[in-house]
């Protein structure tokens, strides 16, 4: 056969490739929760949960404050608060930091806004001192409180919108014996 048909071929089957979208099926998500306790009791858990299961199973749960992927409130817990204005005030400002607060026991806490993202540290000192992080995209916590009822978060529709945010680092916690990490991505296992 002639070099140049098999290469005429090979480049034209290789330009059809190119010009044909590819359409591949979008990653699983999952929610990652990695407890380590190498104090007294010595337990590590780990839950790799793909979200796509959660957004499924939530909504069957009917049980105490929990129903239909709701979460009831206490009446009271966000009586005079408007929520979907504070939201929004937040969503519309620029980044920067919101709150600091450093008491006089050292422990300091901070809320900011970066990125569309809220993001909480709380530094404890002492040899116990716990050092949070929390970091939540905004989309998550206006899908929370997305619900007509004031007295409820949608925390279904807070995983379907944390399924569209991307990887990230949602919540670390450590200590000296104890460390909680809490993260998601598209792999099965922790990383």
């Amino acid at each position: 056969m002639d070099k140049r048909w098999i290469l005429g071929a090979a480049a034209a089957a290789f330009f059809c490739v190119l010009s044909v979208p590819a359409v591949a099926a979008p990653a699983d998500r999952y929610l990652h929760v990695q407890v380590s306790d190498s104090g007294n009791k010595g337990e590590d858990v780990n839950v790799n949960l793909p979200l796509s299961v959660a957004e499924k199973v939530l909504p069957t749960i009917d049980r105490g404050p929990l129903h239909q992927g709701r979460v009831m409130l206490d009446r009271d817990q966000l009586k005079g608060i408007d929520m979907p204005t504070i939201l929004e005030a937040i969503r519309n400002s620029p980044d920067n930091k919101l709150v600091t607060v450093k008491d006089k026991d050292g422990e300091n806490i901070d809320i900011s806004k970066a990125d569309g993202k809220i993001v909480v540290h709380v530094n404890e000192p002492g040899k116990k001192g716990d050092n949070v992080n929390v970091t939540v995209p905004i989309a998550v916590v206006d899908a929370l409180f997305s619900t007509a009822q004031k007295n409820e978060i949608n925390v279904a529709a807070a995983l379907q919108a944390l399924d569209n945010a991307g990887d990230s680092f949602l919540v670390t916690v450590e200590n000296t014996s104890e460390h909680v990490r809490v993260w998601v991505d598209s792999h099965n296992q922790p990383q």
